[in-house]
């Protein structure tokens, strides 16, 4: 069985860009705009992993991971972050993140880091 990701990012060339990376090899069950979306569609999916970019509206990617992982501590979110934003970074891991990748997103490190955390 395909391992099922939900994708959570503001940004739909993102969320084309890393379905592309995707599909094949994972089952894309979702697609998410901000971190509410994000933390509704968990609930709604269940998926084996979250692909969370950390920059978004109305609720960010670091609350959303927060949130998720408070109610399914099992949860494995890999965190997308542009270049230069060290400190969201350090603060997603210590929120429970399992991993990040950086933008602009190439198919092996997005696969790599998926095969380190899941």
């Amino acid at each position: 069985m395909a391992t099922r990701v939900l994708i959570a990012d503001d940004s739909e060339f993102m969320r084309n860009l890393l379905r592309e990376i995707l599909e094949g090899e994972f089952e894309i069950v979702g697609e998410a705009e901000n971190g509410v979306e994000a933390v509704n569609m968990y609930e709604e999916h269940g998926p084996d992993l979250v692909m969370m970019d950390i920059v978004m509206p109305i609720r960010d990617g670091i609350e959303a991971t927060t949130e998720i992982l408070d109610e399914n501590p099992d949860a494995t979110v890999i965190m997308c972050t542009s270049v230069g934003q060290e400190e969201k970074m350090k603060a997603a891991i210590k929120a429970g993140a399992e991993g990040y990748i950086t933008k602009p997103f190439q198919k092996p490190n997005v696969l790599d880091a998926i095969g380190s955390a899941v």
